[in-house]
């Protein structure tokens, strides 16, 4: 007997190895379920042993044959039925789990690409910590339905050593990362405007190839110029941003001109008197995230003039924090405001500079982003030095934590 049974177990595990790819759930049970009932005394036992399958399934499934329930076609289980997902057994897990991801998030939390330097791994680790019963894969689903990807160390090593610059270290760069999301939050909490700012690369403007497709009949694509040589006449703008992190808002300066620091503050103060003073007019500071270089670089020291005389100008504190070097595109503006722009304009000639400033104001998302842009004008004089005794009148005080990216310039 006990030899006929094991032939039986063989032969039935054999069947299910065939069966298995083509039946759903409920027809594997059912199955189950029917053979069971037909090798009768000890039958879910062999079953059990063939398939691997539960004996609450094969219950289930001879429940399924003997009471006749009928399915709608589409459906493998009764409504309701099935293992609760995660996220209604932890009401609180996607809000702990984004809290544990989030002072290390670089990018946009709005894209469907998000940045995180925290691995599955220690990530399920912190949650066991927290009394949530929940394994690495499942964490790596939770991350990829709340929008999150982890990159490899390729992507954030980009940068190396910049001139000009000592080496920032892991650890340095993610501090410094930490401290940013930190203090945003404090600003937010108390309604003070917190701000992302930098300029997109510059643009020829005339009638030239501008990359991305857009809809046109077959063979009747714009025709624009061979060469990307400038035109004299027109030659190029450089667009400076302005990104309100907590309006979803955004403001874009037009310059003809040299990106200079006084150029970058210029649209700064044009942001504040054409949106930020209205939307903020009972504020007594103002929070900057800028890149490390550039026009509003950690070094540049016409950036702090211009910046003093501003805070003199609205008479308000001015809290400034540099990104780390090679980290720059970690700045929220690029993903949340500059790529939107990219998106609005491709394929389509910057014919003017009207047509610049028409195709930035234009741009909206979804989430509500809604950018002003305007042309500036001024000529903007390159290679101004800032001698020492200026610096010495600023009111600039560092802070305790990497002085070098982050201070406060006070109304004199």
């Amino acid at each position: 007997m006990k030899l006929k049974a094991n032939i039986t177990e063989l032969n039935l595990r054999e069947e299910y190895s065939i069966l298995i790819e083509e039946l759903n759930e409920r027809g594997r049970r059912k199955w189950a379920g029917f053979q069971a009932q037909r090798l009768g005394h000890g039958g879910k036992t062999i079953i059990h042993r063939a398939t691997g399958l539960d004996y609450k399934t094969i219950n289930k499934g001879i429940n399924d044959i003997e009471k006749g329930h009928n399915l709608q076609s589409e459906r493998i289980r009764q409504p309701g039925g099935g293992r609760k997902s995660l996220s209604k057994k932890y009401p609180n897990l996607e809000k702990d789990l984004e809290n544990l991801v989030e002072p290390t998030t670089r990018g946009d939390p709005q894209s469907p690409l998000r940045w995180t330097c925290k691995s599955t791994s220690n990530l399920c680790q912190a949650l066991c910590e927290k009394g949530y019963q929940i394994s690495q894969r499942s964490v790596g689903n939770l991350l990829q339905k709340l929008g999150y990807s982890l990159q490899s160390n390729r992507k954030t090593q980009e940068g190396g050593n910049h001139r000009g610059h000592r080496r920032c270290a892991y650890g340095e760069r993610d501090a410094q990362f930490l401290f940013i999301n930190n203090k945003t939050k404090e600003f937010q909490k108390a309604n003070q405007p917190v701000i992302s700012v930098d300029t997109k690369k510059k643009e020829l403007v005339g009638n030239y190839k501008n990359a991305g497709k857009e809809y046109h009949k077959k063979g009747q694509a714009p025709e624009v110029n061979v060469y990307d040589f400038p035109n004299q006449e027109k030659g190029k703008v450089a667009p400076y941003g302005v990104y309100d992190l907590s309006k979803n808002k955004g403001w874009v300066s037009v310059g003809i001109s040299s990106d200079t620091a006084e150029f970058a503050v210029n649209s700064i103060r044009t942001w504040w008197q054409e949106m930020g003073q209205e939307t903020y007019s009972q504020a007594t500071a103002l929070y900057i995230n800028a890149d490390g270089g550039g026009s509003n670089g950690s070094r540049n020291r016409l950036w702090k003039r211009e910046l003093q005389r501003f805070a003199n100008e609205i008479n308000k504190e001015i809290h400034v924090s540099h990104f780390p070097p090679g980290t720059s595109k970690w700045n929220k503006i690029e993903h949340r405001m500059f790529c939107f722009i990219s998106q609005n304009w491709r394929g389509k000639p910057l014919i003017d500079r009207a047509t610049v400033v028409s195709l930035i104001g234009n741009t909206k998302t979804k989430k509500g982003l809604e950018i002003k842009a305007k042309l500036d004008e001024n000529i903007y004089q390159t290679g101004i030095k800032i001698s020492e005794e200026e610096m010495k009148q600023l009111n600039l005080h560092k802070d305790i934590f990497h002085g070098e990216w982050n201070y406060t310039i006070k109304p004199n």
